[in-house]
């Protein structure tokens, strides 16, 4: 479907998957039982869905013009909790990018031997979305309006050139 809305001119697509399963797997937020759910009800899934999609793309030659962004909205504790789980941690994340001139395969920067707190080449919030304007042709200098009339940059990250180019 993700595809479809691509090819009839749909600019923003955002796929939420929400797992209908038992009361215990409340999606992606693992705070207990963290391993059982990624192995048997969210990463399968998940793997087979983006994969699939990022084939699809490109196969049809859409990829090249088309960004491919999989990510949360933070990391997670790299301590396991009592409950078997793991609880939202901010230092830390990991996304996936492809498409719209990411090159392939390429890995950015690195986490301390814990998964705790960046190592090497960290990346802030507004670099992400600097990087990910600067991939969809936004112009990083431009300025909008707020409904008070109140000038905002879009954005006021530098974009990652290390993962294109």
């Amino acid at each position: 479907m993700a595809r479809r809305l691509l090819e009839a001119g749909v600019s923003l697509v955002t796929v939420y998957w929400h797992y209908e399963g038992p009361r215990d797997s409340p999606v992606w937020d693992t705070h207990a039982n963290n391993f059982a759910h990624l192995r048997n009800r969210l990463a399968p899934p998940t793997d087979v869905a983006m994969s699939a999609l990022l084939d699809d793309l490109a196969e049809r030659g859409m990829l090249d013009d088309t960004l491919f962004v999989a990510m949360g909205e933070f990391g997670r504790t790299p301590k396991i909790n009592v409950n078997a789980g793991r609880d939202h941690w901010p230092q830390v994340a990991t996304l996936v990018m492809a498409g719209a001139g990411v090159r392939a395969g390429t890995i950015y920067g690195a986490s301390d031997r814990l998964g705790a707190y960046p190592a090497d080449r960290a990346v802030t919030p507004a670099d992400l979305t600097a990087t990910m304007l600067h991939l969809l042709g936004v112009d990083l200098e431009l300025d909008l309006r707020d409904q008070a009339g109140r000038i905002h940059r879009a954005c006021d990250g530098s974009p990652v050139f290390g993962l294109f180019g």
